[in-house]
């Protein structure tokens, strides 16, 4: 049966009916001689074969039409057509077919849209990092040929080893924000968000910054509850705190103040980072948490312009998100907002 093609099986059909219809009418004939009896038993087979015939045949156009139908919506797919005319006939074995089709294919094109963008995410992402591992490379080979090919002071001599530390730092720097980038993004770092002091976080930040804003006269204030209780993931939401508090120290001259200060409305807790820095121009204030931006007017500060694009993933990754107010040449204020509830 699986094997035979739909006329074999009409002509099968057909056969086993007029056999059928034989057996009938000799049956009724031996039964009975009414030569009326015999015909009208003849004639109402005939008329039952006649709409047999008409309901295969309908049937036949109608499963036909949906199997044309159907083949043109998935060579309409395979072509990659944005848009797909699907037969959505209502509370029909066909419309239903169509519908589930229909969502199958929609399915579809979000998976590829999706792939898209991840390839041109990552097509970007190579592009940024051999941009930014250019230079120092450069540098360091720059470096090495000159301590090879020359014979220099001691004094000179180390200080191109100084600079090649440098430049071995900043490498080290880069890659290891990018293992933290990668592994964010990815998925494969599931940040454990739960109830924990805020205050201890906010140390954890300030533990690696306090030496270099000692270094450059900056005071730092702290105003915070030691008792509040938010719910974070403590060692990366340090991590961004970091970022940006290091900004802060880079970007704020000899004498300045940084200011770090909590509050907890309603809904949500605000953690205000204030610096008084150079401030940041308006018109690039939605592009500072872009991936290596940085502005031309700093590339002499140390840094790759990746710290405030980890914070505001870090952030929102926590269901909290980012606000940036800055005035040039009178400082800035980051702040950041966490829901009190998950």
């Amino acid at each position: 049966m699986k094997n035979q093609s739909l006329i074999k099986l009409y002509v099968s059909i057909g056969i086993v009916y007029f056999l059928l219809l034989v057996c009938f009418i000799t049956i009724i004939f031996l039964y009975s001689a009414n030569l009326i009896i015999c015909g009208a038993a003849i004639v109402f087979s005939l008329l039952c074969l006649l709409i047999c015939i008409i309901f295969i045949v309908l049937i036949r156009k109608k499963l036909i039409a949906f199997s044309e139908s159907l083949s043109s919506c998935i060579d309409d797919m395979v072509a990659g057509k944005n848009n797909v005319n699907f037969d959505l006939e209502s509370e029909t074995l066909m419309g239903k077919f169509n519908y589930k089709l229909k969502r199958l294919y929609e399915i579809l094109q979000r998976t590829s849209n999706q792939t898209k963008e991840e390839k041109q995410a990552i097509q970007e992402m190579i592009s940024d990092i051999s941009h930014q591992v250019k230079t120092p490379v450069a540098n360091l080979k720059m470096y090495n040929s000159t301590l090879l090919e020359q014979q220099l002071p001691p004094q000179k001599e180390r200080e191109f080893h100084e600079l090649m530390e440098t430049q071995i730092n900043k490498l080290d720097f880069l890659m290891q924000s990018m293992v933290k980038m990668s592994r964010l993004e990815t998925g494969i770092i599931t940040l454990s968000v739960q109830p924990a002091s805020l205050y201890d976080t906010i140390a954890l930040a300030l533990g690696s910054i306090v030496l270099p804003a000692e270094k450059k006269n900056i005071k730092i204030t702290v105003k915070c509850d030691p008792y509040l209780m938010v719910p974070h993931d403590k060692k990366w939401t340090a991590e961004a705190l970091f970022n940006i508090l290091d900004n802060a120290v880079k970007y704020t001259s000899r004498g300045g103040k940084i200011t770090l200060s909590v509050e907890r409305w309603e809904m949500v807790t605000k953690i205000d980072i204030a610096d008084t820095g150079k401030g940041i121009p308006e018109k690039h204030l939605a592009q500072i948490f872009k991936r290596f931006y940085r502005e031309e007017d700093v590339h002499n500060i140390d840094g790759v312009g990746i710290g405030l694009y980890l914070c505001r993933k870090i952030i929102s990754k926590q269901s909290g998100y980012i606000q940036v107010k800055s005035q040039v040449n009178r400082g800035s204020i980051f702040s950041v907002f966490f829901p009190n509830e998950r």
